[in-house]
């Protein structure tokens, strides 16, 4: 009778260890971002300076029946930048790779998808000091933002920030050093940008690009913050931010799987 409660205690000490890991390589993550300056105020300033130039530029030449472009580009400001961020940092997994960082991990005994975990987990934190710096922003340029409309972000922006590293470790995994990540991400995000309605209204684009639009993985993750900052329905938010959530659970869920098993894969293949 005893060995059933050895093997539990057993379970519960390996996954707390693992857990441990992957809170201590987040936290590396968290570290390196507050560490770096140059990024740091990158991060935040760029995005605050995106919409005020970009939106204030749309709102003063352009018009769109029924909605208001400055909230509008700031709503999609607000969730590109938090997607982008945490996509973007997964490349750190490919930087850890060319110094053997992660070979010094692999030495300790956590699994790989513990590592990766703390990965998505820390890009995933490191994402939000921009979220709150554009909400800011917003404030400041006169954006109406209320409590309300805060507390119903927030959550939508956690799943959007996992949304985005789950793409970044999906793309990473089949790439093989951090140039090609460099050289590759570019022609995957800023066709997004326009074809997802970050910045300008998608209702009537042509079925091809339509096509294309459904597709980008930013489209939903924009159209969920709209629809936490409207509320639905509206003229701002495409869909039903419930079915939003659904595809975009289901889109991490299979992202996550697959970018985990070609990780390991490649990595025990080195």
């Amino acid at each position: 009778m005893s060995a059933p409660t050895t093997y539990s205690a057993a379970s519960r000490f390996s996954l707390r260890r693992e857990a441990a890991a992957a809170a201590a390589i987040a936290a590396r993550d968290v570290t390196k971002l507050l560490r770096d300056p140059i990024r740091l105020v990158g991060g935040l300033v760029f995005p605050a300076l995106f919409i005020g130039v970009l939106g204030g530029a749309f709102a003063s030449n352009f018009e769109s029946p029924g909605i208001d472009l400055l909230p509008f580009i700031f709503a999609g400001q607000l969730a590109q930048g938090v997607w982008q961020s945490s996509a973007l940092g997964l490349v750190s997994i490919l930087e850890d790779r060319e110094n053997d960082f992660s070979q010094e991990i692999f030495v300790a005994p956590i699994g790989r998808r513990t590592i990766l975990a703390g990965k998505i987990l820390g890009e995933s934190l490191v994402a939000f000091p921009q979220a709150f710096t554009v909400m800011a922003f917003g404030v400041i340029l006169g954006i109406p933002l209320t409590l309300a409309q805060v507390f119903a972000i927030i959550p939508a922006l956690i799943l959007v920030a996992i949304f985005g590293a789950a793409f970044g470790a999906l793309i990473v995994s089949v790439l093989p050093n951090q140039r090609s990540a460099n050289l590759l991400f570019p022609f995957i995000f800023l066709p997004q940008f326009f074809l997802a309605g970050a910045f300008n209204p998608i209702r009537n684009l042509p079925w091809y690009l339509d096509i294309v639009s459904h597709i980008a993985p930013l489209r939903y993750a924009v159209d969920l913050i709209r629809g936490a900052y409207y509320g639905y329905p509206d003229p701002a938010v495409l869909a039903d931010p419930t079915w939003t959530v659904v595809v975009i659970s289901v889109a991490t869920v299979v992202m996550l799987s697959i970018g985990t098993f070609l990780f390991v894969r490649s990595e025990r293949n080195r």
